[in-house]
């Protein structure tokens, strides 16, 4: 097949979805191009840890034209898609010629949701990007700087207090790991205040944290984030979000630090296609990931509403996205070759898992339910297992492992702004 005749398929979103179709999709006679509006693939489950100064940027992303060098018949762009034209077959970019399809996979992934009240993002960041993680390691940071400024014991109260909206395996993480830095890591650092004196809250509307596991499970998580300090306020939502604090039950809750775990909404793909989506904008497929009636164009991740076998969501996690990914890239191959399609997509669940401190974490793999320390190890070595390339995989390791026997964080870094002031260097 010429260059010419060669089958054209464009990917929008270097995620975990998307490049795991470039790969599969390499190796047939097709011409891609991958085009996000960043240069670098991210590995989401660990950027909290950026956010809390775990880790550094450069040991959880990597560029995405070094990954996808070898690929001959792999095209990288960066650029910013605006829309699809489905009659004309053709990507819209921003202050960029349109790029013609045959085959478009949307990769799109998903984005913070605020539930109708969007002008809470200020006060309230979430982490989806590498900027939203070193955001919010300067927030968290600077907090405690600011604290050892003040000497009005309220205000320096409030800079001491963090809010964490939304229970779920981020929410969880973050506030485990905040708590971990103000009560071992950061003490004895300051000389005006202790920092085992600040307060973390986790707040959830539902009945209980980590909704996705087991009750036991959950129970467990509960108990062993209260044994790091982490007060954790369940049954009521939020009501108002503000640069003061949060009001919970009708009543102000003082906080100069507020991170929002609590939902995402899907990336504007929908709109683009006008295909049907629901509530949280996923774009309804079919079942081998198709959008209706527009065979041609696949939506896969956090931008899909995929339902499983008993009928429930397929959960955002990147394994569902690399199955996705790997599903379409053979749908895909058995056109070109005129062979049968696969089965509709089943997801294969390979278990849930959670981190709650250096030291807890809870792990179902559906026949075995894990807690504690034997838990914790278990999540950091299928991290580890999933990162890209050896020298990450020893560099978070040794990282982990650091901060196990010492306490001590590497990546405490205020960057991006003034260090003195949290609002005024956002």
């Amino acid at each position: 097949m010429s260059a010419a005749t060669e089958h054209r398929v464009v990917i929008v979103g270097a995620g975990f979805g998307g490049l795991e179709a470039a790969r599969h999709l390499a190796r047939m006679p097709v011409r891609i191009t991958m085009i996000d509006r960043r240069n670098h693939h991210l590995f989401q489950p660990l950027l909290y840890q950026v956010a809390t100064a775990s880790l550094p940027t450069s040991e959880i992303a990597w560029p995405i034209r070094s990954l996808l060098r070898s690929y001959r018949n792999v095209t990288t762009l960066l650029g910013s898609v605006t829309g699809v034209d489905r009659a004309g077959k053709q990507v819209l970019l921003e202050g960029e010629p349109p790029i013609a399809f045959d085959t478009l996979i949307l990769a799109t992934g998903a984005r913070h949701a605020y539930f109708g009240h969007d002008e809470w993002e200020p006060y309230a960041p979430g982490v989806k990007t590498l900027e939203d993680a070193t955001r919010i390691r300067r927030r968290i940071l600077s907090a405690f700087e600011q604290a050892e400024w003040e000497t009005d014991e309220n205000r320096r109260a409030e800079w001491l207090t963090f809010v964490i909206i939304g229970a779920g395996p981020t929410g969880v993480e973050l506030a485990g790991t905040i708590a971990e830095l103000a009560h071992d890591t950061l003490r004895g650092d300051f000389r005006h205040f202790d920092t085992r004196s600040a307060r973390v809250i986790l707040v959830e509307a539902g009945p209980r944290i980590l909704a996705g596991f087991t009750e036991d499970l959950s129970a467990y998580a509960e108990r062993a984030l209260k044994r790091l300090g982490v007060e954790v306020r369940l049954g009521q939502p939020v009501s108002e979000c503000r640069e003061d604090g949060i009001v919970l039950g009708g009543v102000l809750l003082p906080a100069r630090t507020i991170l929002w775990a609590a939902g995402v909404a899907a990336s504007p793909a929908a709109e683009w296609l006008q295909a049907p989506a629901d509530r949280a904008g996923r774009v309804r497929v079919e079942p081998d990931l198709s959008v209706p009636a527009e065979p041609d164009i696949f939506v896969i991740g956090d931008t899909a509403f995929v339902a499983d076998v008993d009928g429930k969501p397929v959960p955002g996690v990147a394994p569902a996205a690399k199955q996705e990914g790997a599903y379409v890239a053979q749908v895909i191959g058995a056109r070109l070759q005129g062979k049968q399609p696969p089965a509709p997509f089943a997801y294969r669940n390979a278990g849930n898992l959670a981190t709650i401190g250096k030291r807890a974490a809870i792990v179902d793999f559906g026949w075995i339910k894990l807690r504690g320390r034997l838990a914790w190890w278990i999540w950091g070595i299928a991290h580890i297992f999933f990162l890209i390339g050896l020298r990450n995989r020893l560099a978070v390791a040794l990282n982990w492992l650091w901060i196990y026997v010492s306490g001590h964080r590497s990546a405490r870094l205020i960057t991006q702004g003034q260090s003195t002031t949290v609002r005024k260097a956002d």
